[in-house]
C-alpha cells in the first residue's frame, strides 16, 4: 500500500525558529496533576492530512454513537486565542508547520479528556510523532484502542487546504505552509502509523474518493 502524504498540525519537540519551549514554571498550569484521573475510556486516535476529512466524519460519528470528539489543533488554536504564556510558542510551530511541543500537546488533551463524560473518545489529529506517543502513556496512563486513518493523496490534499484558506482565516491554509507540513509528516508522522500498523492497530479508510456520505459509509461499520 502506498505511503500517504497527509499533512500535520499537532505537537512534539522540534523547535521551530529557534524558539526555546517555556520553563516548567510557564507550563504549571499544564501540568496533569492539576486534573482529576477519571475512568479510563475508549480513546480512539484519528489520523490523516488536513483536509482529508478527519473533522467531518469524526462529527458524524459524533451525530450517530454520541462520541467525544477532541481536536489537538483546535485545542492548540484555542490556546492561542487565549493569549496564555504558550500562545506565541504555539503559533510558531503552527505557522512554521512544525510539531508543538508533546508535552503541551498531550497536557491540553489529558484535561479534554478528563472533563469528556462520553466513555468513547476520539483525538483528532494526534499523534503526530513517536514521542507523542510515549508521552500519552506516561501522562494519560493508557493507549488507545485504535487508529483510524485517513488515506488521501498529497495532491487532493493541496487543493482542498488552499480551498478552505480562502474562508478559514488559519495561519496555516497557505501553498507554503502546507508544503512544510507534508515535509513533516513524512518525516516525523508516518513512522506513527507505521508502528501503530505493525502492532494491527491501524484502520484504514480512503478518503479521497466519494462525498461524506459515502466516506462514512466506510468508516461508521469500523465502530459497529
Amino acid at each position: 500500500m502506498s505511503q500517504p502524504n497527509p499533512a500535520v498540525e499537532g505537537g512534539s519537540s522540534e523547535k521551530a525558529n529557534d524558539t526555546q519551549a517555556p520553563s516548567a514554571g510557564c507550563l504549571s498550569w499544564l501540568c496533569p496533576s492539576f486534573f482529576p484521573a477519571t475512568n479510563k475510556k475508549r480513546i480512539v486516535f484519528v489520523l490523516g492530512g488536513p483536509g482529508s476529512g478527519k473533522g467531518t466524519q469524526c462529527a458524524k460519528l459524533v451525530e450517530t454513537f454520541k462520541y467525544k470528539h477532541l481536536s489537538a489543533g483546535d485545542l492548540l488554536r484555542a490556546e492561542v486565542a487565549s493569549g496564555s504564556a504558550t500562545a506565541d510558542l504555539i503559533n510558531g510551530y503552527i505557522t512554521e508547520g512544525q510539531i508543538v511541543p508533546s508535552e503541551i500537546t498531550v497536557a491540553l488533551l489529558k484535561k479534554a479528556i478528563d472533563k469528556s463524560s462520553e466513555s468513547v473518545v476520539l483525538v483528532d489529529g494526534f499523534p503526530r510523532a513517536l514521542d507523542q506517543i510515549d508521552e500519552f502513556l506516561a501522562i494519560v496512563g493508557y493507549d488507545c484502542d485504535f487508529v483510524l486513518f485517513f488515506d488521501c493523496n498529497e495532491e487532493l490534499l493541496t487543493q482542498r487546504l488552499l480551498k478552505r484558506g480562502e474562508t478559514s482565516g488559519r495561519a496555516d491554509d497557505n501553498l507554503e505552509s502546507i508544503q512544510k507540513r507534508f515535509l513533516t509528516f513524512r518525516n516525523q508522522s508516518y513512522p506513527v502509523v507505521e508502528k501503530y500498523e505493525a502492532l494491527g492497530k491501524v484502520k484504514r479508510v480512503d478518503s479521497s474518493v466519494g462525498t461524506p456520505d459515502e466516506v462514512f459509509a466506510k468508516v461508521s461499520p469500523l465502530f459497529s
